[in-house]
């Protein structure tokens, strides 16, 4: 009988980990090894593309790549993992329970936004964590023009000023008014817990995200939270009303609740505390990758962040060392030094920094072209053809 390798996730993580994997067994001519993805669709989601327009193809298919590798899907949804047993139970979509067993499992299961008791947030807030989500917010863009003219009609408001917050509220005035039109008066606000625009990005960062937002007309609410939000508006901790029929909110991210199965070490955001070799720590089976690792890129005290710049990276080694640990060869430590930044700030153009201080290399439209690159190319999964596929996996070629 065949050893398993099981992968949960289909996104950035899980694919380049079946990738991966499959590589190092090719690699080793090795066919007693099978390697199962399960994810609710065989499509590589571009969740970074989300807060830009035409969201429904932001996709790639992985059918034909997977059949290329050898790696077996299976459409259904991870709802439990049992360290003690190896196995994996999940949910197919046509709601029928199954489990799978494993020899060793890479979970890659991703990220989803934290949403917490804020009255109304279920009901009225729109946001861009996944596909559906952002189809749901691009449909209800292009309603508000059936809509009678008000403040509330004309009035984005983005709650959050982090990566995803700036990203989405700098790309609404162009998707607005190319609902409304150029003559119409429209806001759009960010809503901020931190004391100045941008606070998260860092001093590199920071006069670009002003320079921009002054360009857009974009206005910051900063030092504020929002307290609920209901049919017309938000009402913000201190009291303060603002009226809008559009709220989206992008506060906050956290791992996947499959990381609550394991009797392991988590981070604050949930994330599994992992060994070098991307091995959960206190487990001899189960590895992680992308969004649910918390895992060291270097020995300066840096971990890597909730994106898809690691989370390549991280399945390409998951990958291989899960398969380097059922044939007992030499594993590939984790070591991803070089940290990039490129932030999108819609027709102003964008900012590109290196390093962890983010020192500023790139601005406006050279940025913005390096931007245009990397979402549109450097993130998509390789070509269905295997010895292409397999030569993208390795773990050595850099992500940044």
């Amino acid at each position: 009988m065949k050893q398993q390798i099981l992968v949960i996730g289909a996104g950035f993580g899980g694919v380049w980990s079946a990738l991966s994997a499959a590589r190092l067994l090719d690699m080793h001519n090795r066919n007693d090894v099978e390697i199962t993805l399960l994810a609710p669709q065989a499509e590589l989601r571009i969740r970074p593309r989300f807060y830009e327009t035409d969201v429904h193809k932001m996709f790639a298919p992985l059918d034909a790549l997977f059949d290329s590798v050898g790696v077996h899907f299976i459409k259904g949804t991870a709802e439990r993992i049992d360290e003690l047993t190896k196995t994996v139970g999940y949910r197919d979509e046509d709601g029928r329970q199954g489990t799978l067993a494993y020899d060793r499992l890479v979970l890659a299961a991703g990220s989803q936004l934290a949403r917490p008791t804020v009255p109304g947030l279920a009901v009225h807030a729109f946001d861009v964590d996944q596909i559906e989500a952002a189809v749901r917010l691009e449909n209800h863009l292009k309603s508000l023009k059936n809509r009678p003219a008000s403040d509330a009609r004309n009035t984005v408001v983005v709650a959050g000023g982090g990566f995803t917050g700036i990203e989405t509220g700098t790309e609404m005035p162009a998707r607005l008014q190319s609902v409304l039109g150029d003559d119409q008066n429209i806001r759009i606000i960010i809503i901020d817990r931190a004391p100045q625009i941008g606070a998260t990005m860092g001093d590199g960062i920071r006069p670009s995200i002003i320079e921009a937002s002054e360009h857009l007309g974009i206005e910051w609410v900063v030092n504020a939270s929002v307290a609920a939000i209901d049919a017309n508006g938000v009402t913000l901790a201190d009291g303060r009303r603002i009226q809008s029929h559009t709220v989206i909110w992008t506060v906050g991210f956290r791992a996947n609740p499959l990381t609550e199965h394991l009797n392991s070490v988590r981070d604050g955001q949930g994330r599994l505390h992992v060994d070098v070799n991307l091995k959960v720590l206190g487990q001899e089976h189960i590895y992680a990758a992308g969004d649910v690792a918390y895992a060291a890129t270097d020995d300066l005290g840096n971990f890597a962040a909730m994106s898809c710049q690691h989370a390549i990276s991280l399945g390409r080694h998951a990958g291989n060392n899960v398969v380097a640990d059922l044939l007992g060869v030499a594993p590939i430590p984790y070591r991803q030094p070089k940290y990039v930044t490129c932030l999108d700030l819609g027709v102003w153009g964008a900012v590109y920094t290196e390093g962890w201080d983010r020192q500023l290399k790139l601005v406006k439209e050279p940025a913005k072209e390096l931007k245009t690159q990397i979402n549109t190319q450097w993130i998509y999964p390789p070509a269905a053809d295997r010895t292409t596929a397999l030569a993208a996996a390795d773990p050595m070629i850099p992500v940044a």
